[in-house]
């Protein structure tokens, strides 16, 4: 504490370790807590995320990479937003990840699309929304092709966000501080009902005001959510939840080239944030879901359960939106730091998803082998409905550094587009014990899709139905009991129509593009070390446009996106400390084009290596005080599609404490951090949209400090 006697009285982390040290002080006979120690995705111990179909197989049994994130390891990490989840795995990666929106990710340097790649226990969601974490028990991840799971969806893998259910008599209170001045209170009531405990009920709720370090981005959220079960009979389980969520904050747009030139990050203040006009409004996330399960015990070995989800979401969609310097340069920003300026409103946009699934499990015995069979059906269905949009260039030029106030264009004209998908999917899943350590694991997806789009005035209407199936297999081998080698192939589908134009030769037709994937890997785990090691290679097929489309052009398949890669993994624990790492090393080219000029060239916004860590040292002086160390890094990408401009590397460092104590009925967690903390200024991503550069900054260093009541 004699450091912070040279620094202002009100800094945070002179207030939280002051905090935490009257806290401990005032502790006269501290009680140890049980340490607990995470491992995510790797622990033999622990089950697999459910996000890759296979229910319960331990982690380091099963032939594919995947990470589970609980509400602890957010929480010590100091993730309140789910944009911010990158900061924990390295597989996942920023694709025009804005602060303020819903978040953008990419995973094996393939984007994910918002539409098809997310799930709610196991549901297909639509994530072009706010979605919140705080009644969710884990954020998992499946990396790699997602076809196993999904009919359609960008290969790479699937987030799936797992709802937290009734576990037991248990209330928790959370209040948290982030600077410069977002304030956060959250409770998660879980009780026991009836006389037997056969039912249960769990309520979450929390208010947040959102004052971040981005200036102009002052906002606030709230969430409020019921989860109950009803154990029916001891074969037969009902569950069912709803959830109410709401964000209004302004959201932050990127930065550019000035003139096609990178311009030094540190010569731009992050804390600028571009969307401050007075007649800036905030992006507004409303949303509700509700879903029903329910779970029936055939016999010893057979299960069936169905369950069904509805989503409703409505957007309104805004922000004053730099874009290009005149028709003469459209991709950056002016070389003097002026930029064109677009009002953009899209109010009252309505995405409605439901969906209805069906899965019978089972054990049996066949041709002398083992058989853990799954036979499932999934009904999904969307409707986008919008209104009319402005997104009109306002007179004058704004600047970089965000001096200028221009008038306002809010003239709401433009034709927007309505969407309908509908699909059925049939599943076929088989895990066949060759012998005891031998596994062959079988997948079969068939996918029936019909897409109609069609302008709100009527025009340019699209239609198309595809059917296509994605086959997924793998071979494990228990080289020890610790030791698993495996080697698995996949398929996945993507769809698309090309654009109903009267200058493309085949406008309105629908094409579908399977990617595919084989993976090596090996994993250990035991009771105090975990590790893995994959290879993976992806082929995602390309398309572009022949011709000119300002007359007359075709939309062709032409080449692959090929993405080859590394994944490293390594946590374990050893007397006091605690070790969780993880690293990605790609290589991501386009081949087979009949342009050469396209071929070998990496695209954009793809780090070419990426490594996130944390270390945990457990004081045992202190008995429930620990200290904890974490650092990013980020490898080169690329900014232009020609690959002849690249943003830098950069790494970052963290540093927190985490303080357990217990009351008298009541176990109490304290934690205080400090994320990017010697203030790297770097650019963080350079995503591409509408052929315009965007840049984006690491953010600034960041104070917060939590309590946490659990009794």
């Amino acid at each position: 504490m004699a450091a912070c006697r040279s620094l202002p009285s009100r800094t945070p982390l002179c207030l939280a370790l002051g905090l935490i040290g009257s806290t401990a002080w005032a502790q006269t006979t501290p009680t140890e807590p049980a340490r607990v120690v995470t491992v995510t995705g790797q622990a033999l111990t622990a089950p697999s995320t459910g996000v890759a179909g296979f229910g319960d197989v331990p982690a380091a049994r099963a032939p594919f990479q995947t990470a589970g994130y609980s509400q602890a390891t957010l929480q010590d990490a100091g993730i309140t937003a789910l944009n911010e989840l990158t900061r924990l795995d390295p597989g996942l990666g920023d694709a025009y990840n804005s602060a303020g929106y819903w978040a953008s990710f990419s995973l094996r340097g393939y984007a994910l699309d918002n539409r098809f790649n997310y799930r709610r226990d196991g549901l297909p969601i639509n994530a072009e929304t706010a979605i919140s974490l705080d009644n969710k028990e884990r954020v998992d991840l499946l990396r790699g092709t997602s076809g196993i799971q999904a009919g359609t969806s960008a290969p790479g893998g699937l987030v799936d966000f797992v709802v937290k259910r009734p576990r037991g008599d248990q209330k928790t209170f959370f209040v948290g501080y982030t600077q410069r001045g977002s304030l956060k209170a959250a409770a998660d009531i879980d009780q026991t009902l009836g006389s037997q405990g056969q039912a249960g009920l769990r309520l979450n709720a929390s208010v947040e005001k959102l004052d971040p370090a981005l200036r102009d981005a002052q906002g606030h959220r709230h969430l409020l959510a019921a989860a109950g079960t009803l154990r029916v009979s001891p074969e037969t389980l009902l569950e069912a939840e709803v959830e109410l969520s709401h964000q209004s904050q302004p959201s932050q747009p990127g930065f550019s080239l000035l003139g096609g030139v990178l311009p030094q990050a540190g010569s731009i203040n992050p804390r600028i944030n571009l969307n401050n006009q007075r007649w800036s409004l905030p992006v507004v996330f409303d949303g509700s879901t509700a879903s029903l399960r329910w779970t029936q015990q055939l016999d010893r070995d057979w299960r069936l359960q169905t369950q069904a989800m509805v989503q409703r979401l409505t957007n309104n969609d805004r922000a004053a939106f730099p874009f290009g310097c005149g028709i003469a340069l459209p991709s950056s920003y002016c070389s003097d730091g002026s930029f064109d300026l677009y009002d953009y409103r899209s109010e009252h946009e309505h995405r409605t998803s439901r969906a209805v699934s069906s899965e019978l499990q089972g054990k049996a015995q066949w041709g002398g082998m083992a058989h853990e069979l799954a036979l499932g059906v999934l009904w999904d269905d969307y409707h986008g409905r919008f209104g009319p949009q402005a997104f009109n260039q306002v007179e004058g030029r704004g600047l970089m550094d965000g001096s200028v106030q221009l008038p306002a264009n809010p003239d709401a004209s433009g034709a927007n587009t309505n969407r309908t998908e509908r699909s059925l999917e049939w599943s076929l899943r088989d895990v066949v014990t060759l012998a005891e350590p031998t596994r062959l694991w079988l997948g079969l997806r068939h996918t029936t899709l019909h897409r109609d789009t069609v302008r709100i005035d009527g025009s340019e209407a699209t239609a198309s139905t595809q059917a296509f199936t994605t086959p997924w297999l793998a071979l494990s081998q228990q080289l020890t009991p610790a030791l698993m080698a495996y080697a698995s192939w996949g398929q996945g589908a993507e769809s698309s129509v090309v654009p109903n134009l009267p200058t493309y030769s085949n406008a309105g037709q629908g094409r579908t593009q399977k990617s595919r994937q084989s993976e090596l890997g090996l994993k250990y785990a035991d009771n105090t070390w975990a590790w893995s090691l994959t290879g993976f290679d992806i082929h995602r097929p390309a398309t572009r446009d022949v011709g000119d489309c300002n007359s007359s052009c075709t939309q062709v398949q032409d080449g692959n996106d090929h993405h080859r890669g590394l994944e490293a993994s390594l946590s374990g624990h050893w007397d006091a400390w605690t070790l969780d790492t993880g690293a990605m090393w790609l290589r991501a080219r386009r081949e087979g084009s009949s342009d050469a000029g396209l071929n070998e060239r990496t695209p954009t916004n793809v780090p070419r290596q990426t490594l996130r860590a944390a270390l945990d040292y457990a004081v045992p002086a202190w008995p429930g005080l620990s200290l904890q160390a974490s650092v990013q890094h980020q490898g080169q990408r690329e900014v232009l599609a020609d690959n002849s401009l690249q943003l830098p590397s950069w790494t970052t460092w963290g540093l927190a404490t985490r303080y357990q104590w217990h009351g008298a009925r009541t176990h109490y967690t304290l934690r205080a951090g400090v994320d990017n903390l010697f203030d790297v200024r770097a650019w963080k991503e350079s995503p591409t949209q509408y052929d315009h550069v965007y840049l984006y900054p690491v953010d600034p260093r960041t104070f917060r400090i939590s309590l946490q009541a659990r009794l």
